[in-house]
């Protein structure tokens, strides 16, 4: 299960990218490399059959340099429009997971967006961290769900 959920992930996320940014050069790195004092936190609530959070960890270079490329124009620092943009693109990623979970009879629904954790300090069943390398920066993804029986 929890490979198969990470799984999903890795490829909702390379899908997003590769329609919404057209970015195909995506690696999974492990999390160890990746290193964020200052990262744009966009947490994704998630209820149903797994309950939890998925929290996507966006540098900021990284968040400026996908906003970039959806509006055309430069943009240099991370404000609310970058992080509207940042948080639709994390929900678009996590609907499109949910979607293929339900291919295994899970049925779960995801929560709008915030910034930053909910969940800090709770223990869960599934607790994943990776990071994904593209040509314009890392995203880390800490994937934190229980399995509600």
């Amino acid at each position: 299960m929890s490979a198969n959920l990470y799984n999903s992930f890795v490829k909702a996320t390379r899908d997003v990218f590769k329609l919404m940014l057209d970015l195909s050069d995506i690696e999974d790195n492990p999390a160890d490399d990746f290193v964020c004092d200052d990262s744009l936190d966009i947490s994704i609530g998630v209820t149903g059959d797994l309950e939890g959070e998925v929290i996507y960890r966006f540098p900021p270079s990284t968040s400026l340099s996908m906003v970039n490329i959806m509006v055309g124009m430069d943009l240099d620092s991370v404000d609310e429009f970058v992080t509207s943009a940042i948080s639709e693109i994390a929900n678009i990623i996590s609907g499109n997971v949910l979607t293929m979970l339900s291919d295994n009879k899970l049925k779960c629904d995801i929560l709008p967006p915030k910034q930053g954790s909910s969940d800090q300090g709770k223990e869960y069943d599934i607790h994943q961290t990776s990071c994904l390398t593209t040509s314009v920066g890392g995203v880390c993804l800490d994937i934190r769900l229980n399995q509600v029986n």
